[in-house]
């Protein structure tokens, strides 16, 4: 691509922000060219707006550095620098809603890395590998919005990465019933270990909102597009428990799974290795050349070990064997920054463009 399109992070100076801002340095198709955030970071250099709360583990990069953070609630002036914009903005559902509604009317795509929108009938909630063809919605949306140009597309919550792919590889089995427990990273809360010391040496069984997110989520990726609107699906039931560790980045679930016609062992490890969804096909620059990645050793996944594959937007598996209860068990591994946050957003982003869906203006 000989000119790279202009990209506005709304939000950049959070945690999911910084993120966005290290993985599109450099970046084959796109350019951070406009950062926003709040009121009390806007008109001080990205440099000086994340002075002492850089989280990310490379330094920040040189050519963000002097960008003059914006206002976001300034949307025309933001929206006139950009082709298009992440938002990862910390705010209640109903201003991220208004916010990136009024984003997109001025005819600027919008990638969503908040939950407002996740259940707006029209905006489709997107893993590439697994639903690329919800996007179709954007015709309906952008009727309702009033813009030819504009959008709303949103990434679903990091929780259901790590066990969602393997079971859409197997969903020809069809399976009934799911209970998956999470076992989540303090990242997922925008935290560190320097600032949520209390974390250390501790588990906490409750995370807000994640079950609920974590049982109806998949069954809207799993759902189709009719009349202009994703209808969910209504099956497998799913049930699950999500659990805070002291972990700093990966999102590790144990899953039990039971189908309606029981594939075997070998039927499902094939499955995982030849699946290949539409990034890998169009190869996008942000896909993972292999999605699901099985591991034979009994002690993997590990966190620590394998969150990184395929620069963390792999997803790996383990331990697959057949159950007393249910008819197989297994554990999955994604990483939630990555593959669950930015990383998923800017995937998004590579597919719209690659189908036509993000221009330059």
């Amino acid at each position: 691509m000989a000119e790279r399109l202009k990209v506005g992070i709304v939000g950049g100076t959070g945690m999911v922000g910084q993120r966005f801002v290290q993985l599109l340095d450099a970046h084959p198709w796109f350019q951070v060219t406009a950062i926003a955030a709040s009121r009390n970071s806007a008109g001080k250099t990205y440099e000086e707006s994340v002075q002492g709360r850089w989280k990310m583990s490379t330094p920040i990069p040189e050519p963000v550095k002097p960008i003059v953070v914006r206002d976001a609630s300034k949307v025309e002036q933001v929206a006139s620098e950009v082709d298009f914009i992440f938002c990862a903005v910390d705010m209640n559902k109903n201003e991220i809603r208004a916010l990136e509604e009024a984003y997109a009317k001025t005819g600027t795509p919008v990638i969503s890395n908040n939950s407002a929108h996740r259940w707006t009938p029209d905006v489709p909630m997107v893993i590439p590998e697994i639903n690329p063809e919800h996007i179709e919605v954007i015709a309906a949306q952008r009727k309702r919005l009033g813009t030819p140009t504009g959008f709303i597309a949103v990434k679903p919550n990091c929780s259901i990465q790590s066990y969602v792919p393997a079971l859409h590889a197997l969903l020809g089995y069809k399976p009934t019933r799911v209970v998956a427990t999470t076992y989540q990273a303090i990242s997922g809360a925008g935290k560190s270990f320097s600032d949520w010391p209390e974390m250390l040496d501790n588990v906490i069984p409750y995370i807000g909102g994640e079950e609920e997110k974590s049982e109806q989520e998949p069954l809207r990726i799993w759902g189709r597009v009719e009349e202009g609107q994703i209808v969910k699906a209504s099956a497998p039931l799913i049930t699950t428990q999500c659990i805070r560790v002291p972990v700093t980045d990966g999102h590790l679930a144990a899953v039990f799974v039971s189908f309606e016609n029981k594939p075997s062992k070998d039927e499902i490890l094939e499955r995982w290795r030849r699946f290949r969804g539409r990034p890998q096909e169009l190869g996008l620059p942000s896909a993972p050349g292999q999605f699901i990645t099985y591991f034979e050793e009994e002690n993997r996944p590990q966190t620590k070990l394998d969150r990184d594959l395929e620069r963390g937007m792999g997803v790996s598996v383990g331990r697959l064997r057949e159950d007393s209860l249910y008819d197989y068990k297994f554990v999955g591994l994604s990483h939630n920054t990555l593959r669950g946050a930015a990383g998923g957003a800017v995937l998004i982003a590579e597919l719209l463009k690659a189908e036509g869906y993000i221009q330059a203006k």
